[in-house]
């Protein structure tokens, strides 16, 4: 697993407060506090449409569907980012363990996490267990992941 980190820093820049107005309690509290949603709980936990999963905070397009698979582990669950670059790697040692924390490389917010080596059947054997609140989804719009085709942010929560 590569850990892309962009040294520059993240592309959507914003206060404290201004993240508060923008999103609900909720999607603050795990975008922004790095929180989890509880499990079995979230909106794209089961969802099989083909589409694109975007970033909540700023529309970066994330995921699409045919990367997501059923890890029967109560959150969305992908396994590869729409491309490497969208996705920043942290080591993550709360909770007395080592995980690998996943947030968006364009607004640096909090997505999930990633484990490795869990003997899923995939291309990669990566499980990128991400909260359904972090994220947007776009049905049936499933990009090629060129950079120019992503969106200047999400409509819900503009740029």
């Amino acid at each position: 697993m590569t850990n892309p980190v962009d040294q520059t820093g993240p592309r959507v820049l914003r206060t404290e407060e201004e993240w508060r107005t923008l999103l609900t309690p909720e999607e603050y509290r795990v975008l922004r506090q790095a929180g989890t949603e509880r499990p079995f709980t979230g909106e794209y936990e089961t969802t099989t449409t083909p589409g694109t999963y975007r970033c909540r905070a700023c529309g970066a397009e994330l995921f699409r569907s045919n990367e997501k698979f059923d890890a029967h582990c109560g959150w969305p669950a992908f396994w590869s980012p729409l491309a490497g670059d969208r996705v920043v790697h942290l080591v993550d040692d709360s909770l007395g363990m080592r995980r690998i924390e996943v947030r968006c490389a364009r607004c640096n917010s909090h997505l999930g996490h990633v484990f490795e080596g869990e003997g899923f059947d995939t291309p990669t054997d990566l499980r990128y267990c991400i909260n359904s609140i972090s994220l947007t989804f776009d049905p049936g719009e499933e990009t090629s992941g060129d950079p120019g085709e992503e969106s200047s942010g999400n409509p819900t929560h503009p740029d």
